[in-house]
């Protein structure tokens, strides 16, 4: 035994105690173990080691979803696991691996498995909730700065810091359920549209069973070839419009302008660009920029028209038949996809975890999609307050928990130092997770 060290007035000393400063992550272990989350996991397609000696992939995927959850954005974060024993017991893992054995893990993806893994995971978790039926799915990109030489990070269209290498990843989110539906990685330097009908077609695939009743995307799929096949398929959009100099002057020509609020007005007309077979309904808002801070973009086509350059426009295109107020306000819920993305980029490493070959990054974020997934769960199913709390703010309320094994090594007794306030508060979590969701 260390002999104690002195302090001013006080003595550190040292104890074989496992303790851990995550006990609340019995509640997501409870919860994983309602969704048979072990028991499905052969049937992701996740590679196992070659070696006899290696790690089984169930424990490595656990492992980084656990180290994302305790607030981990690195790869080398996950040893902050490794050295919990008290995780290690409560998830059952005799012996908790190095992050190195979950990045090889992560260098043995390539784009086919991935598709595979990724199809399996979002099917099993979404088969699990059954009043999932009819959705709305919001498509976006985004853009992830990238320092180093990894594969497909390019210089491309970055606004945040210009001239940099980056990536290029879609994202699909279900709004319903505040759930990420689909995950792609591109190269930095692609076209917006790029790839975006396979990604349409994988993101209806991980929604089989389910109906699509909206769809709302970003300008970025402003794209005849995406519009056409959603039309194909019955599913009603709202997209945003690119203000090309064609549509410029459709919108200069416009009428029947309706005033919303002061300074916010609405009008509709129809479009039909060069490269379409048919025209197509447009939603034209206009906001007086000396007003506010107003969103959209100056018609840069009458650079000599005064009243055009002190408005701010904004255009949708539908196939939707409500009045055009309602499109507006249907499109203006889309705005949450920018927070989902925001907390994915802040608390679940989007832009952190990169791996040099690309297909590695993207499993690695692919795997991360999920760790969001069931967080957001937890929120919704167990948590089940008005406010949907981020991860930062989760881990002061819940889940950064004192816990200890009561006993020897063979007692599996969890001890939590929760408030005695607050330990019925817990046990009605502890409920709520023992059961499946929308149970």
């Amino acid at each position: 035994m260390a002999r104690s060290l002195q302090g001013n007035g006080f003595t550190v000393g040292f104890s074989d105690r496992e303790v851990t400063a995550w006990g609340g992550l019995a509640l997501m272990k409870q919860m994983l173990d309602r969704l048979q989350f072990r028991q499905a996991f052969p049937r992701f397609g996740v590679p196992e080691p070659s070696s006899n000696r290696g790690y089984a992939a169930c424990q490595l995927v656990e492992q980084f979803i656990v180290s994302i959850w305790c607030g981990g954005c690195r790869f080398a974060h996950a040893e902050m696991v490794r050295f919990d024993n008290v995780l290690c017991r409560l998830f059952g893992w005799s012996c908790a691996a190095e992050f190195k054995a979950i990045m090889r893990l992560f260098g043995r993806f390539d784009m086919i498995m991935n598709e595979r893994v990724q199809g399996n995971m979002y099917r099993r978790l979404f088969g699990h909730i059954p009043h999932m039926k009819l959705v709305t799915l919001d498509m976006d990109s985004t853009v992830v700065t990238r320092n180093g030489q990894q594969e497909g990070a390019c210089r491309g269209y970055n606004p945040f810091r210009r001239g940099r290498a980056s990536h290029h990843p879609l994202l699909a989110f279900i709004a319903d359920f505040r759930l990420v539906a689909n995950f792609r990685l591109r190269p930095g330097n692609v076209h917006s549209a790029n790839n975006v009908l396979q990604f349409l077609e994988s993101t209806l695939f991980h929604l089989e069973g389910k109906t699509v009743g909206l769809l709302r995307a970003d300008s970025g799929f402003f794209d005849d070839t995406f519009l056409s096949a959603l039309e194909r398929k019955h599913i009603p959009y709202v997209v945003a419009a690119k203000l090309t100099y064609p549509l410029q002057r459709a919108i200069y020509q416009a009428r029947g302008w309706w005033a919303l609020e002061r300074g916010i007005e609405i009008a509709e007309t129809e479009y039909r660009s060069a490269s379409w077979e048919k025209s197509r309904r447009i939603i034209v808002i206009r906001q007086s920029a000396s007003d506010r801070e107003s969103p959209g973009k100056s018609l840069s086509l009458f650079p000599d028209d005064p009243a055009a350059q002190r408005r701010r426009y904004s255009a949708y295109v539908t196939d939707l038949v409500l009045p055009a107020v309602e499109v507006r306000r249907a499109y203006r819920g889309r705005a949450d996809a920018e927070n989902r993305i925001k907390e994915l980029k802040a608390d679940f490493g989007l832009d952190a975890f990169n791996m040099r070959k690309f297909w590695a990054t993207e499993a690695a974020l692919s795997v991360a999609m999920p760790a969001y997934n069931l967080m957001s769960l937890f929120r919704q199913a167990v948590m089940r307050t008005r406010v949907q709390h981020t991860l930062s703010t989760l881990h002061g309320m819940v889940l950064a928990v004192g816990g200890a094994w009561k006993g020897g090594a063979g007692n599996h007794h969890l001890l939590l130092s929760v408030p005695r306030k607050k330990r019925a508060w817990f046990s009605g979590l502890w409920a709520n997770a023992s059961d499946p969701p929308g149970g």
